[in-house]
């Protein structure tokens, strides 16, 4: 009895610690691949570099309306979710682009031929970064701004709008916090008490008044939907809800699809 126990400790003790030290590998899963030329990727794009505060320089995409489009002055600042890169969010700047937004597509650190490596501080970082390119190298005032978070992205986008309010925020598909979203894939695990990133979209918030749009899929298996609507409800300001009906986490309809951008577009107005 005493032998199994210890076995049973020892096993515990190994999991938690692999766990501990793997974490980032179950969190981040990055495209690590440089995307072709921004311009031979979509049209009216351009490759970009942002400045972080300790160091990097990121690759990023700036994408403009195209000619003919009335430009309605608004950029969106788009912070991807936990996997790919800049280049499968392509479809969503050509929608934004041809309402006449400007678009700014950003890799994280460690995405995209980008370097280092993601952690919370450090995505807070690059989009920090992002907005001082929009506001100092694009020229668009601070009130001009639009953010956009998928997933991960909008814990990331929704940490800045506590510490520079935009326009306006628009979070697609957002957890309450990333505990919460890591005990729905790992509930052997105690992840509440391991996590070293905690993302806690819906505590921040609660302190963001901007007017909030809030998008997700009613089937999504990846960020359960009474998650992103329990985020809509702590909102501190203005929030409108769009639930796209039987919609997974990765559809296509959750990227470009007509209700998502139809809904970002009626935010700028």
């Amino acid at each position: 009895m005493r032998v199994t126990l210890i076995v049973v400790l020892l096993a515990i003790t190994l999991v938690v610690t692999l766990a501990w030290s793997l974490q980032r590998r179950l969190i981040y899963f990055p495209d690590r691949t440089a995307p072709p030329p921004a311009d031979r990727a979509l049209a009216g794009a351009r490759d970009v570099t942002l400045r972080t505060t300790d160091g990097l320089s990121l690759g990023a995409w700036l994408v403009t309306p195209p000619p003919g489009t009335p430009d309605r002055h608004r950029a969106v600042l788009v912070a991807h979710g936990n996997a790919g890169n800049r280049y499968g969010r392509a479809p969503l700047a050509t929608a934004l682009a041809a309402h006449g937004l400007t678009v700014l597509l950003v890799d994280y650190r460690g995405y995209g031929g980008n370097p280092g490596s993601p952690t919370e501080d450090g995505l807070a970082r690059d989009v920090q970064a992002a907005r001082a390119y929009l506001i100092d190298q694009a020229g668009f005032p601070a009130e001009q701004l639009i953010y956009y978070g998928e997933s991960l992205g909008a814990a990331v986008v929704t940490a800045l709008a506590t510490r520079h309010p935009p326009a306006a925020l628009v979070l697609r598909s957002p957890f309450t916090d990333l505990p919460a979203a890591g005990r729905e894939h790992y509930p052997f695990l105690p992840v509440r008490l391991l996590l070293r990133d905690r993302f806690p979209v819906a505590d921040l918030i609660a302190g963001v008044t901007v007017p909030t749009l809030v998008v997700y899929g009613t089937a999504d298996t990846i960020v359960p939907a009474a998650q992103s609507l329990a985020v809509a409800e702590r909102a501190g300001g203005p929030v409108r809800v769009v639930a796209v009906e039987g919609a997974d986490h990765n559809d296509a309809v959750l990227l470009n699809g007509r209700q998502l951008i139809t809904a970002i577009v009626e935010l700028t107005l």
